[in-house]
């Protein structure tokens, strides 16, 4: 989903990456007619419903799957990648977490990749700082991760004070904000 200045930190995500020895991208995947669509329900865009796992932002069609919108940017170096994470492809149920499906227990299979790899410390970046970094990093941090986010290399969609509630959950979370 387009995020106002997105665009800007691909370069710097793209030079960042040399930094790391593993690097795991996540690629929102949804089917058209996905429920968390405001066109789903005949809903504003961002006005919220209450869904079997609980409150759900309803968003513009975005990221469908097969579709230009759902590629990743043109320019982020995706070849660098150990491993992609599709999330929300379950027409039920959205998924905002690398880690988690929405309902909080469904998983990626995320954790088990960096268990077997023996990773426990991560740094997260992207988009969008107050949606799917932050529940990623709150959700790694619960797991036992240690997690750091690059502020600097993430944009947020800032929805009636998301962001803000982001950053305090985060820190509450014991996540690191550089």
């Amino acid at each position: 989903m387009a995020v106002a200045g997105g665009d800007e930190i691909v370069p710097l995500i793209n030079a960042a990456m040399v930094d790391f020895d593993t690097v795991i991208l996540t690629q929102d995947w949804h089917p058209a007619g996905h429920s968390s669509f405001a066109s789903s329900h005949d809903a504003a865009p961002m006005s919220m419903i209450d869904m079997p796992y609980g409150p759900q932002v309803l968003w513009p069609d975005h990221c469908i799957q097969g579709s230009l919108g759902a590629n990743f940017h043109a320019d982020l170096h995706t070849n660098r990648a150990d491993m992609i994470i599709r999330k929300g492809y379950n027409p039920a149920i959205d998924s905002y977490s690398a880690f988690f499906e929405n309902d909080k227990t469904t998983p990626t299979g995320l954790e088990g990749y960096l268990r077997t790899r023996g990773i426990d410390t991560l740094t997260l970046v992207g988009l969008a700082t107050d949606f799917c970094v932050n529940y990623s990093a709150v959700d790694a941090a619960r797991l036992g991760f240690k997690v750091t986010v690059d502020t600097g290399l993430c944009r947020a969609i800032d929805f009636d004070g998301s962001f803000d509630a982001a950053t305090s959950g985060m820190l509450g979370a014991g996540v690191t904000l550089e």
